[in-house]
């Protein structure tokens, strides 16, 4: 019977031992081995931490910095957002070796180096491995996928955002602008004063889910509505995850937030598979020329006749991504841009004046829309300054290099854009202001680098839906400029804060008031 249990304990140890020492080599040896080799390079940083990396002082520093309001006509917030970053910056160096549980990252606020990165086409860098939270959110979309895939996807997807089809969006843009406008009005009309506060980033989160859902999925909002509030709740367990040691199986486990997870992706997925089906039905000899109707006919292709295709799986990630971004960051470009018109009533005027050259009272078409100079560069600045992601990522496939820096297979590369849209040898030294006239002889003399400004990242992954974005944020200001004049409201707090995008914590209290009254 000894024998026996001796046996036993001898097969559990081989089995054990192992996957023991393979822990081990990725939670101890594999940091020491790599800050060794980073150190005779001359990158450093702050000590790794078994098991948590620095995750936890990244947590301690982002709470006390969001701890205190922002001074509102301050545009910095660097410190409030990236503490972390800023002080192993002034210890370290703009480049600098931390870590994120086990894992090597290099921060990189060198822009040329950044530009080297982003303009790779070699295939030596990939988009980082994301967390399941993240991978629910958007799905595995353009946004995550590389190589083939993304090559396939993209071009299955990009004809949706051809110039001539933007143009011809700006009318149900408009339509959805307008019906949001003319509630405000009904509202205001019940007030004594003529003027009514409203907290705006809710309002364009709804008309920018409502424009989404016409242009690209020929739907109202309502119809997309359960998917649009779960994928907000999805959004806040996905930045949690991010700061969150990734422990391999964890995602099975039925824990309450995996569950909640399940539960929410699953409210996603069932809303976005009813909108496919119902275009399904309805369709006679073609699925319609906007981007689902694009992405239907690629599901309905042969594989084997047609390298351009696609599974109702991949429809359905690139359709959370699409819904994700199409509503989230242009809502947040919307809200920041109101908030400096808000704060500057020299520069709302500005743009009115303008806006009523070119436009009258009429509604906004494309053609009107390409004549409004300055709102485009306050659109700009208000990217550069509040832009809707404010770090990139890149991982290392193989050992190479990146300028003087021999990069070790699996290092994540971050470049912090809010902190290099910031870089006074880049910017000039007003480059913490909200000043829109620099962009006035266009992107490339804008700063003292070329590619320098990256809102939408740069080279083959900048943004697929930029210009889209761009349209609807020039048509929705336009139309605003028209009928209301607007202040901040006492009641706003400047708090911005980074949950995966920039965005007001307590939301953007805006007085709103039309311009007859």
């Amino acid at each position: 019977m000894e024998g026996h249990l001796i046996l036993v304990l001898v097969s559990v140890l081989v089995i054990l031992i192992p996957q023991l020492m393979k822990v081990l080599l990725i939670l101890a040896w594999r940091p020491y081995v790599v800050t060794i080799k980073y150190r005779k390079q001359g990158i450093v940083g702050p000590k790794y931490k078994f098991l948590y990396g620095c995750f936890k002082e990244v947590l301690s520093l982002k709470s006390s910095a969001e701890e205190i309001p922002m001074d509102i006509n301050s545009h910095d917030i660097t410190p409030r957002i990236f503490p972390h970053f800023l002080k192993w910056m002034s210890v370290y160096g703009r480049i600098y070796l931390f870590w994120f549980g086990p894992y090597p990252y290099i921060f990189l606020s060198d822009m040329e180096l950044a530009k080297n990165v982003l303009l790779d086409k070699s295939g030596f860098y990939h988009k980082p491995a994301a967390p399941q939270a993240i991978k629910d959110l958007i799905g595995k979309s353009l946004v995550l996928i590389d190589g083939p895939d993304w090559v396939r996807h993209r071009s299955i997807v990009k004809p949706a955002f051809a110039i001539d089809k933007l143009k011809a969006m700006t009318k149900q843009i408009a339509e959805c602008a307008k019906f949001m406008m003319d509630r405000w009005e009904n509202q205001i009309i019940q007030e004594k004063e003529r003027r009514l506060e409203i907290e705006i980033l809710r309002q364009f989160q709804e008309v920018t889910a409502d424009t989404i859902s016409r242009t690209a999925f020929g739907v109202g909002y309502m119809k997309g509505k359960e998917a649009f509030l779960a994928q907000k709740k999805l959004q806040d367990i996905a930045y949690a995850s991010i700061f969150r040691v990734q422990i391999p199986g964890f995602k099975y486990l039925p824990t309450n937030e995996n569950r909640n997870r399940w539960r929410l992706e699953k409210i996603m997925r069932t809303n976005l598979m009813d909108i496919i089906q119902e275009r399904m039905k309805s369709t006679d000899g073609g699925y319609g020329n906007d981007l689902l109707g694009l992405m239907l006919h690629a599901c309905s292709t042969d594989r084997k006749e047609n390298t351009n295709y696609m599974s109702i799986d991949e429809l359905i990630d690139e359709c959370k991504s699409i819904f994700f971004g199409g509503h989230d960051s242009t809502s947040l470009l919307l809200t920041w841009t109101m908030f400096y018109l808000s704060t500057n009533q020299d520069w709302q005027e500005r743009l009115r004046e303008e806006v009523l050259r070119e436009c009258g009272k009429e509604v906004p078409n494309a053609d009107m829309l390409s004549k409004l100079k300055f709102v485009n560069l306050v659109l700009m600045e208000a990217l550069r300054l509040y832009g809707p992601f404010n770090l990139l990522a890149r991982t290392a496939t193989r050992n190479g290099n990146l300028g003087n820096i021999k990069l070790l297979k699996g290092t994540c590369v971050v470049i912090p854009t809010a902190i290099l849209h910031r870089d006074k040898e880049v910017w000039g030294q007003d480059a913490d202001k909200f000043n829109p006239l620099r962009f006035e002889n266009g992107l490339s003399k804008a700063a003292n680098h070329p590619n320098a400004f990256a809102p939408f990242s740069l080279g083959p992954r900048t943004c697929i839906g930029q210009t889209f974005a761009m349209l609807e944020a020039k048509t929705v200001i336009a139309m605003i400029l028209q009928r209301f004049s607007f202040s901040i409201s006492p009641n706003y707090v400047h708090e911005p804060t980074e949950l995966i995008t920039l965005f007001p914590a307590s939301g953007l209290q805006v007085v709103m008031k039309p311009l007859q009254a």
